[in-house]
């Protein structure tokens, strides 16, 4: 009878130490409780003078602390990128309509079959692509990291034993693998987008001419202008065409004209004039001009009237590197024109500073943020990030402009506000290391 008994607590306290070391080793496995007990082995080694008991140890809070740490990156790195693609399909809604369904109406409007209307805005997408990119990285960073710092996550970060440093390189890091993608866009599939988008508009002009021509609008041609009146199909009236050709300047008027398809090569259109008038003005001598008139007259519109850069391919239409071999070929033989050589460069420098843009976004976004994002950051985030990126577009439009038409150095004026917002976004990481 004692031999049961004893025999039955023997089971029973069997299963309590099981039980007991069961419950102890769940709660071990805790990350912090591991810690806690490496810590202590870590100094139970010092006291007791054992460097192979504090090196083992100590290798054991490094691998934990790492462990964390990449926890914490992966859990920022998949909140980024939530926002990131979140806003991306915003920016390309938005840049989708303005672009592409805009235009796809008005060429609609000119019974252009729906096929041709189709493969243009694909033609078109990469670009909608490439602009969308380094805008959604600013707004998308700073919704993401002002929400961040309003629920005191970068502070729990920062308990974490995760260093304002690690952070920003993750952000970084992030920015880049965004600006690789759009500069994969930008150079390769841009150009190529490009390149049959004028290939299958120019199928779509010599198809149907009229969709050149739009009701009471000036039409400005590389060698002429012409004003339209009213457009009904292939009828066109009040039609004046102004020319600047061999030191003199030519007008021609017609009441009604009719727009024919081309037959030969290298013309797009045929205008057929009723009840014209033609008058030459010498532009030396503005008393010197000749007058005709006329019942019908045939005006052939050329392909290089039109469309730039005929018979060979423009600066948008290349890659960076035929770009940058062109430049130089251009450089070797003297023989472009100072303006159109620095539009090259301001091309060339275009395709690395819009989708390399994501870099600085990511800089000034993570100090601006942190900095200003304690209260409602989230929607301080999108504020600042709309402000920021209107003027960025607005600089980055105006740019181009004057140094295409003013020949400013196209690396200055591409590079500026990406150098900019760079600057800024320094300063303010500065001011956040030194609170």
């Amino acid at each position: 009878m004692l031999l049961a008994d004893a025999f039955s607590k023997i089971i029973s306290l069997r299963e309590t130490v099981i039980a007991q070391v069961s419950r102890y080793w769940k709660f071990a496995r805790n990350f912090q409780y591991r810690r806690k007990l490496f810590v202590a082995g870590f100094y139970l080694g010092k006291k007791i003078g054992s460097t192979r008991l504090q090196r083992f140890f100590a290798k054991r809070v490094y691998m934990l602390s790492e462990i964390g740490n990449n926890v914490l990156v992966r859990y920022l790195f998949k909140e980024l990128l939530l926002y990131f693609v979140v806003l991306f399909a915003c920016f390309f809604v938005v840049f989708f309509v303005n672009h592409i369904l805009l235009m796809a109406e008005t060429i609609l409007k000119k019974r252009v079959p729906v096929t041709a209307v189709i493969k243009l805005i694909i033609y078109c997408l990469p670009s909608v692509i490439a602009q969308s990119a380094p805008f959604a990285t600013l707004v998308g960073f700073l919704m993401c990291l002002g929400r961040l710092v309003t629920d005191n996550e970068i502070l729990i970060f920062r308990a974490s034993g995760l260093r304002y440093r690690i952070i920003l390189k993750s952000v970084l890091s992030l920015g880049l693998a965004i600006s690789i993608f759009s500069f994969v866009m930008n150079d390769y599939f841009l150009p190529l987008g490009t390149l049959n988008y004028n290939k299958m508009y120019k199928k779509i002009i010599v198809s149907n001419p009229a969709v050149e021509l739009e009701s009471k609008s000036i039409k400005r041609m590389n060698d002429a202008t012409v004003v339209v009146g009213e457009v009904s199909k292939n009828s066109v009236s009040d039609l004046v065409l102004i020319e600047e050709k061999d030191e003199s300047t030519r007008f021609i008027v017609a009441q009604n004209s009719m727009v024919e398809k081309a037959t030969e090569s290298g013309v797009l259109m045929r205008l057929g004039m009723n009840d014209s008038l033609v008058m030459i003005v010498d532009d030396k001598n503005k008393k010197k001009y000749d007058v005709l008139n006329s019942d019908s007259l045939e005006l052939n519109v050329f392909e290089d009237s039109i469309i730039s850069y005929n018979g060979g391919t423009s600066p948008r239409e290349m890659t960076s590197w035929d770009l940058f071999k062109k430049i130089r070929e251009y450089k070797k033989i003297g023989s472009l024109p100072e303006l159109q050589m620095n539009s090259y460069k301001v091309e060339y420098n275009k395709k690395f500073s819009i989708p390399f843009g994501s870099i600085f976004f990511a800089m000034l976004a993570f100090p601006l943020a942190l900095v200003f994002g304690k209260k409602d950051g989230q929607t301080l985030g999108l504020i600042f990030g709309i402000i920021i990126s209107v003027l960025y577009w607005a600089v980055t439009i105006l740019g181009q402009m004057f140094g295409i038409r003013s020949g400013l150095n196209g690396f200055w004026v591409m590079w500026t506000p990406n150098f900019v917002l760079g600057i800024i976004g320094v300063l303010l990481y500065r001011r956040l290391r030194r609170k």
